[in-house]
């Protein structure tokens, strides 16, 4: 199930021929992009999403999205979405054409459905793998051409190392520096509890503001627990009382286990958490 917006308001047929063949965002991946959960008709975090594509696009050198342009979008395939399941909206942002400097930016609003096996792990939890990420920590202010930390289409490593952890019998990736500190995830936030603080890696790193792993922190700290941004190694996540991954889509799951390892049984801190950041949007 599709459905597909423009900025305008209207709706089309995401089965139609809709991207030209040089648009830069299909030959070089030159673009960026936000996932938004929508739940009973309205979208999580939106103005959040919104400000982090404005971020990505400025790292990117795209013109400042509008907004309301992009609300108008959403809120198209929102009224057109046949039924009240979770959408997994993708705002999609391109340079546009090749060879036409000119060429005003490809950009459009795709809900999705939600795969059943997301939904089950949402539940039952995941096991995942580490990999090394190939970058050292502090090379994101230093290389800032290198685009750490912008939401950019170009995710052909990230797909390989999913593709790695299947190929392992898990369902999602941990990237780790090469000091061996914990990144994020090709999709995902990584929140690490410890006794009741709850612990993720700071953005400064070269990884995304995660939007969803915002809004688990404003809930936990209302239920009684302390929230911090600080640099994780593997060990860490080993020996901790919890372990989450953390995104629109996979909203707060847990990792039971990791690199074959089983991890502490968080089920009922899990619970407790997930109860904390559904209390966010009520």
């Amino acid at each position: 199930m599709r459905v597909l917006g423009y900025l305008d308001g209207s709706v089309a047929d995401p089965d139609d021929p809709a991207i030209k063949v040089a648009d830069l965002g299909l030959l070089r991946g030159d673009g960026v992009f936000e996932t938004v959960l929508i739940e009973n008709g309205e979208p999580r975090e939106l103005d959040l999403h919104l400000d982090r594509l404005a971020r990505s696009a400025r790292m990117t050198e795209l013109p400042e999205p509008d907004d309301a342009q992009w609300e108008r979008a959403i809120r198209a395939v929102i009224d057109h979405w046949p039924d009240d399941s979770e959408i997994a909206m993708k705002l999609i942002y391109t340079r546009g054409l090749d060879a036409e400097p000119d060429s005003p930016p490809t950009a459009f609003a795709l809900g999705l459905e939600i795969s059943p096996r997301m939904m089950r792990e949402r539940t039952e939890g995941i096991a995942a793998i580490t990999l090394e990420r190939g970058v050292e920590p502090g090379l994101a202010e230093r290389a800032p051409w290198l685009l750490l930390g912008a939401k950019t289409l170009s995710y052909a490593v990230n797909m390989a190392a999913l593709r790695e952890a299947d190929r392992r019998g898990a369902s999602d990736v941990i990237f780790t520096a090469t000091d061996g500190s914990v990144l994020e995830g090709p999709t995902v936030s990584v929140v690490l509890v410890r006794g009741r603080t709850l612990y993720t890696p700071p953005p400064i790193i070269g990884i995304l503001p995660g939007t969803t792993q915002a809004a688990v922190y404003r809930g936990a700290e209302r239920a009684g627990f302390t929230a911090k941004i600080e640099t994780l190694t593997v060990d860490d996540l080993l020996s901790g009382d919890g372990v989450f991954v953390a995104s629109s889509v996979r909203k707060l799951t847990r990792v039971h286990t990791l690199d074959g390892k089983a991890l502490t049984d968080s089920t009922e801190l899990h619970r407790e958490l997930s109860a904390a950041y559904e209390s966010v949007y009520r």
